[in-house]
């Protein structure tokens, strides 16, 4: 019988945004504030 292969599935990592400090994923803009690398990307209250 062949093994599951779901011991090798993973959640994603999340990191903390330095500007508002919410959970997201690395090296994509934070939904909650629009900011990427120090610099705003995104205006969210825009988008919202």
């Amino acid at each position: 019988m062949r093994r599951a292969y779901n011991s090798v599935l993973t959640l994603p990592q999340l990191s903390t945004c330095p500007q508002c400090a919410s959970p997201n994923l690395p090296h994509r803009v934070c939904g909650e504030c629009g900011y990427y690398n120090g610099r705003q990307v995104i205006n969210v209250s825009a988008v919202a």
